[in-house]
């Protein structure tokens, strides 16, 4: 297999990782050699490899072989089956872990300058004062200019109790230099990445960014504090939200949805690879209006909370349709620390849709086309008709069908290249201390702060450092929506990543869109006379 290839596959790795806890980690010899058939062709394929160690114009890399043989026979199966290399297995765990060690920053290396984006709350770098916008120019008294990724992890994070010296400098401030010993620690992942309520004082927001580790807990405590904020209906946004592990999609589902219902269950080819997964009344909230949102890169845990709630009638769904994941892995440890990450079964939501989209036409195109919304009506397949509990249709075939259809939000290419360049953060990080007479008064802020000619000046000045063309007619087009991402960035660095989220929210087409839909949100909530729980 080739290199573009093996980087393809890497590429789609990240963009799918899903585990489930089904374990199936170890194989009898019986189990692994079934048939004499099998055994013919692993001989088959030891005379191959062994011709090529003999004959090959070239010396051969056998490990870059063999893993794109074993690349090879995955991609013979489905796009979520995967092997994963031995530097690759820790760092993609961790993302579900809930929790590593090191320093407790989120970070970006702009134009070859680590910088803060946020520290995360409660970490060691919070406790030592370090800032959004904070650039670390030196990691033990070497330059970190042009530092990588890779490289910002080996050096910042290390077991808790070591301690690491960086040198700080504070673009707003003057550009203050000053050197910091932080002590490493245990470094918690959320998964609730917003959690307030809106400016009606009734209905709550949550975007929950993944299902990890402690995903249950952490939604549980921002449910809580909405209730006792007042909280009377609920958006729960899971766009973008890519999946986790099967076992959390249901804790989750299950704080919604009233005892003894399906939410959701699992089939394989082998016995134990199917389960059924029932809600129970432990912990369930009261059934106050929900709006869940999804989009296209919502898969997964995330499809399986959208499909229960759908199916047992208990939030409207809106958005765009999901992207169409359904397969449970099982992640099987290989003994030089790698690992396979291999499809066991498949997942049903409550009234039997299978969400997994098809997948025979490739690998490129099974990625690509759930983003195409030329043919919505196509997506949708008559001939697989369920019913929800109360008797409402719903279509399976692929992904999850929202009740409503919203339109994305569409910015310019131009802007989003000034959003992925990491544009308007670094307005916010170079310019937020002139506005720090608003850090005492949040809400005034968000209500009252307004951006002038003077600051969109400043936002150009950093454009022409970027290499990006400018672009007056897609600057024009989307002037609001960029006015709106500086406030947010200057909000980010005077508060946190959640006030980001609060103002960023402010303008969210969709949000806006869906918040009109509670009425039928309410109805919905009635049709199975769960009403004596609101």
């Amino acid at each position: 297999m080739s290199k573009s290839k093996t980087l393809k596959r890497t590429m789609w790795i990240m963009l799918a990782i899903v585990t489930a806890g089904i374990g199936i980690n170890k194989f009898s010899q019986n189990e692994l050699y079934p048939s004499d058939n099998i055994r013919d062709q692993l001989v088959r394929f030891n005379e191959v490899f062994a011709y090529i160690n003999q004959f090959y114009v070239e010396k051969p890399d056998n490990e870059e072989i063999i893993t794109g043989a074993i690349e090879g026979m995955l991609s013979e199966l489905d796009p979520h089956s995967v092997y994963i290399p031995q530097k690759s297995v820790e760092r993609m765990n961790e993302q579900f872990e809930g929790s590593f060690e090191g320093i407790g920053i989120e970070f970006v290396v702009l134009q070859k300058v680590l910088t803060v984006v946020a520290p995360i709350v409660g970490g060691p770098s919070e406790a030592v004062g370090i800032l959004p916008g904070d650039q670390i120019i030196k990691i033990e008294g070497k330059s970190a200019y042009g530092i990588t990724e890779d490289e910002v992890q080996k050096q910042l994070r290390g077991p808790k109790g070591s301690k690491v010296n960086v040198t700080i400098r504070r673009p707003d401030q003057n550009n203050d230099e000053f050197e910091v010993t932080i002590v490493r620690d245990k470094i918690p992942i959320y998964s609730v990445t917003a959690s307030f309520m809106m400016d009606d004082g009734e209905t709550g927001y949550v975007y929950l960014g993944r299902f990890a580790k402690n995903t249950s807990e952490e939604l549980e405590e921002a449910l809580v504090s909405l209730e006792k904020q007042g909280m009377k209906k609920l958006i729960f946004d899971l766009r973008g939200n890519s999946g986790g592990y099967l076992d959390q999609a249901f804790a989750v589902a299950d704080k919604f949805i009233p005892g003894g219902q399906k939410i959701v269950y699992t089939r394989g080819r082998l016995k134990n690879s199917g389960s059924d997964y029932y809600s129970t009344d432990k912990g369930t909230h009261p059934l106050y209006p929900l709006i869940v949102m999804i989009d296209h890169g919502s898969a997964s845990a995330s499809e399986i909370v959208a499909g229960a709630v759908q199916d047992l009638d208990r939030a409207l769904v809106v958005g765009q349709t999901s992207f169409g994941k359904g397969l449970v892995q099982n992640q099987i440890p290989l003994r030089d620390g790698s690992a396979l990450r291999l499809t066991i079964a498949r997942y049903y939501t409550p009234s039997g849709r299978l969400i997994q989209r098809p997948y025979d036409k490739g690998i490129v195109d099974y990625y690509t086309e759930v983003y195409d919304d030329s043919s919505k009506s196509s997506k949708i397949d008559s001939t697989k008709l369920y019913y929800t509990l109360s008797g409402r249709k719903v279509f399976g075939g692929g992904g999850i069908t929202p009740d409503i259809d919203l339109e994305s939000e569409k910015i310019t290419r131009f802007t989003f290249q000034l959003r992925s360049k990491r544009v308007f953060f670094e307005y916010g990080s170079k310019n937020s201390n002139q506005f720090k007479n608003w850090k005492n008064n949040f809400i005034k802020f968000k209500n009252e702060f307004q951006i002038t000619p003077a600051m969109i000046d400043d936002l150009k000045e950093i454009i022409a450092k970027h290499d990006i063309k400018f672009n007056q007619e897609s600057f024009d087009k989307d002037f609001d929506y960029i006015k709106l991402l500086m406030k947010a960035e200057i909000a980010r660095h005077l508060w946190d990543s959640e006030h980001f989220y609060m103002v960023r929210i402010m303008a969210d087409s969709e949000v806006l869109k869906a918040f009109e839909y509670f009425p039928k949100a309410k109805e919905i909530a009635m049709l199975n006379k769960w009403e004596k729980r609101l």
